[in-house]
């Protein structure tokens, strides 16, 4: 992963923002879901950077406002080392010229805290003191005066979706100043500066930070339920003196929010939403669209016109014509792969999330579906990589940056490439169940799956090193998202997916035809055949359809279909192929996502678990 333009690798281990010169580097701050991306898109428009924080999965954007850049932080409730987000935060605010920390007006008590730790740091600040209209909604007056003035840094009062306030905080920037700080703690993070340089990592050395104080070679202090407990009590004397609350003002929204975290009307609405998720990212944009993307429109006219063009240059025979147009041609298969396969599903599953995140309710689902998930060592937000699983393992292994850290993210990957059925196979597992014995066969093969699937989440939360974070996640008010910034999100983050996967299919594409015209993918299929024989009781034809799983999902499915498969020997089958290895889309993608080693690990788990899981379930069937 390489960092955004205008980043560069520092000398003690963190990420330096570099800036042109004369530039100011403006980071945006605040808790989750605050609105800090809205602020930065009406900042920095189109002239926007999107990467992944290097060494890490956590996304940050960067852009320019005029002469000065500008990056948006991931949303944090505190500057620490707890979580790669945090991580990721600290790092860039420790080298920010100006913080532009965006809070939440109807959640000051909470959101406070990270601005009195930004005071502490001694960082020149602006604080919008946004979602306004959500606190007047409450009957809630904030002295926005008294704020700043207590606070000591300019303080603008905003409502980001209709960027009321967004000029008056662009000028507040030329004003940003330190602001007051407790002066007891500036003493002693005085006392550290001479062995750790700056005010910011002095502060965090005293808050016990691991990180930081073995970049400077100091030892940690132990400070960080002092220092906590006083800004707490700081915070909580603030909003007393700021905040006027004339009543509850519960509204329409508010009640609804709360009645969907009750399972009375919660589950209810949860299915259904999951439903829809499926019907349209699972069933819609993976089957209709992709069909027509894929299908007619890249396969009918796109590879067409490469192959031809390719043969003018090169001939129509040959292994240069097989690398590039052939079945698997670097030219043919990667284009058609991201353009007719993947873009569409991205560009679908980015336009939920972001409907979802606008409307206030992804974060609702979470809180209903964390109990289920703590058992196989995840939280809540696993249930949405789960779900869209069920589509395309491709795209919700790209979603699984949404989990804590990165264990959640393995085991989340693990169980979607070994025991989720995607879309593609869904439709032909469906068909020969329904032919082989109807209900009673669909049965035992859920059955077999649930039993898979429970296996390997407790096996791996159990065995796996580290341990899953908790679900600590804020409920902003339900509303109605906002197209312009829903779009927003989609082409940043569609823009970003597809510049990193690019490199991966074109390899990938080139080492199938590799395999293709040295040989090596009959001599597999000739490898596997005595072991669909006499380990799995399948016709040798099987192994070919095994092989061709690995290209892409259906083909295996559909290979099995076309063998007229009768009783038992479809459950066996269908289950070895669902189990079996993810194909050459998802492989990628788990490669760029959790690594070699991870991938490796995956990808020989798998080969194991389904002919075990499905040789075993061959001869059980067959002593019955």
């Amino acid at each position: 992963m390489t960092p955004p333009e205008g980043t560069s690798h520092s000398c003690h281990g963190g990420v330096s923002v570099e800036a042109p010169p004369g530039a100011r580097k403006i980071v945006l701050v605040g808790n989750p879901n605050v609105g800090k991306s809205l602020f930065f898109n009406a900042f920095t428009g189109l002239y926007v950077d999107v990467s992944n924080f290097p060494g890490t999965t956590v996304t940050i954007s960067s852009g320019r406002m005029g002469d000065d850049v500008v990056l948006d932080t991931p949303g944090v409730y505190g500057v620490s080392s707890f979580n790669d987000e945090e991580i990721v935060a600290r790092d860039i605010i420790m080298e920010a010229d100006v913080v532009v920390n965006v809070v939440d007006a109807v959640h000051l008590e909470r959101d406070l805290f990270l601005t009195q730790q930004v005071l502490d740091m001694g960082l020149p600040t602006v604080v919008a003191l946004n979602m306004i209209d959500e606190a007047e909604a409450r009957d809630t007056r904030i002295d926005a005066e008294e704020l700043s003035d207590r606070l000591g840094v300019p303080v603008v009062p905003t409502v980001a979706i209709v960027r009321k306030g967004f000029d008056q905080v662009r000028a507040a920037i030329d004003r940003a100043c330190p602001g007051v700080s407790d002066p007891l703690l500036r003493d002693r993070m005085l006392a550290l500066l001479d062995r750790v340089g700056t005010l910011p990592e002095a502060l965090l050395v005293l808050e016990g930070d691991p990180y930081i104080a073995e970049r400077h070679g100091v030892e940690a202090q132990g400070l960080r339920d002092e220092i906590y407990l006083d800004r707490r009590r700081r915070v909580n004397e603030l909003v007393a003196r700021v905040v006027e609350r004339r009543g509850e003002g519960l509204d329409l929204r508010l009640r609804l929010g709360q009645a969907l975290l009750r399972p009375l009307l919660g589950f209810p609405m949860l299915a259904a939403v999951l439903f829809v998720m499926y019907e349209i990212i699972g069933v819609f944009v993976a089957q209709t669209v992709v069909g027509f993307t894929e299908g007619s429109l890249m396969q009918g006219y796109v590879e067409p016109a490469i192959r031809t063009a390719v043969a003018t240059v090169v001939g129509p025979e040959g292994v240069v014509y097989e690398l590039l147009a052939g079945e698997f041609g670097v030219l043919t298969l990667t284009i058609t792969y991201i353009l007719g396969l993947l873009l569409p599903l991205v560009i679908g599953f980015y336009v939920m999330l972001s409907l979802l995140e606008d409307s206030g309710y992804l974060p609702r689902i979470a809180a209903l579906a964390d109990r289920a998930m703590t058992a196989i060592g995840l939280n809540g937000r696993a249930i949405i990589p789960m779900i869209l699983g069920f589509g395309c393992i491709t795209m919700a292994t790209i979603t699984t940056r949404i989990l804590g850290n990165e264990r959640e993210r393995k085991i989340a990957t693990a169980l979607m490439a070994f025991a989720i059925p995607c879309s593609a196979q869904l439709g032909v597992i469906t068909a020969l169940l329904a032919a082989a014995g109807g209900p009673a066969m669909a049965a035992l093969y859920v059955a077999v799956m649930v039993l898979v699937f429970g296996v390997i989440g407790l096996g791996m939360a159990r065995y796996l090193p580290g341990s899953s974070t908790d679900l600590l996640i804020d409920l902003p008010p339900l509303r109605l998202p906002r197209p312009v910034n829903v779009l927003t999100k989609t082409y940043h983050k569609t823009v970003m997916f597809i510049r990193e996967v690019s490199l991966y299919f074109a390899v990938g594409a080139l080492l199938l035809g590799v395999l293709q015209v040295s040989g090596a993918l009959v001599a597999a299929q000739d490898f596997v055949a005595p072991l669909t024989e006499r380990w799995l009781l399948l016709p040798r034809e099987a192994a070919t359809a095994f092989i061709m799983g690995f290209v892409r999902r259906d083909f295996g499915a559909a290979g099995l279909y076309s063998l007229g498969l009768s009783g038992t020997s479809v459950l066996v089958a269908l289950v070895t192929i669902t189990l079996f290895v993810p194909c050459i889309a998802s492989v990628l993608v788990i490669m760029k996502e959790r690594g070699r080693v991870f991938t490796a690990f995956t990808w020989a788990g798998s080969l194991v678990l389904a002919f075990g899981v499905g040789g075993i379930l061959a001869h059980a069937v067959s002593w019955v």
